[in-house]
Formats: C-alpha cells, sequence, structure tokens
C-alpha cells in the first residue's frame, strides 16, 4: 500500500467516525443515519436522518414504522450544501450506511465522485446505480473503523 493510500485511509476512518457522531444527532429509533460531504479535506456539509425543518422530531409511527416523509441523512446533507455557497463537485461523502436508489440519484446529480460507507443498505440497487455512474465506492467495516 502507498503512502498516499495509507494517508487517505486514515481520512477515510477520521470521516467516518464522525459521521457516526452525527448519527447520534438524530431522533429516529429504529435507525440513525450521518453524512457528511468533504471536498479538499474539508467538510463542506453534513447530515442526519429526521424529519423536515418545523416538523415534529419523531421519526417513527405509532406502530413503529418510519414516516414517509423523513429526509435521510445523504439527502440532508445534500441539501443544506445546496442552500450554502458550497459545491460538492468531485467531492467525496462519507456515509454511515449506504444509500437507498432515491438517494443516489441525488449523491450522483451533486457531482460527488466518491462514496465511503460503512453498513450496506438491504437494497443495493443505490450502490449499483452509483457504480454504473461512474463514483468511486469503498466499504470499510465496523471493526477496521474499531482498530484503526
Amino acid at each position: 500500500m502507498s503512502e498516499e493510500t495509507k494517508k487517505q485511509r486514515k481520512y477515510d476512518i477520521a470521516y467516518l467516525r464522525m459521521a457516526r457522531e452525527w448519527a447520534k444527532l438524530s431522533y429516529c429509533k429504529r435507525r440513525q443515519v450521518g453524512a457528511l460531504i468533504i471536498k479538499d479535506r474539508m467538510i463542506v456539509s453534513d447530515g442526519y436522518n429526521g424529519t423536515p425543518s418545523g416538523f415534529e422530531n419523531f421519526c417513527e409511527d405509532e406502530e413503529g414504522y418510519t414516516k414517509w416523509y423523513v429526509l435521510h441523512a445523504e439527502a440532508n446533507a445534500i441539501l443544506k450544501m445546496a442552500s450554502s455557497t458550497n459545491s460538492s463537485q468531485g467531492g467525496t461523502l462519507y456515509l454511515t450506511l449506504s444509500p437507498c436508489k432515491e438517494c443516489s440519484k441525488l449523491v450522483h446529480q451533486s457531482g460527488i465522485k466518491r462514496l465511503v460507507y460503512i453498513e450496506r443498505y438491504k437494497d443495493d440497487s443505490g450502490l449499483k446505480f452509483l457504480e454504473k455512474a461512474g463514483v468511486e465506492l469503498e466499504q470499510i467495516s465496523i471493526k477496521e473503523l474499531e482498530q484503526g
């Protein structure tokens, strides 16, 4: 492994650890997901899954199902960035959970060129779409995060 690859791996692990901390801000009970968008080694946006601004902070209904209008962490990060002067063009998205198929379209359209994630979402069609779109994908295990 080259020195540059080792250095990048250290940054990947550090950013994923930060995304895990960001996930803890979510009010969702079923699953907390965190996202960071990094460009030129700077955090240009962040997000976690939750309800839209102005809504109650309860992600699940009375039966324990996620409400349809809950925003995913990566969607929140992309939307937050869209209302700023920052750009994700050519950036890296760090996620605690790989994106669903709907969010993968947002990731591609926002110009993100690399995705680093921890857990694989049950439906991997989002990953397949991003791979087809030319986005570099990398999964880093929990075990490596805790050792790294």
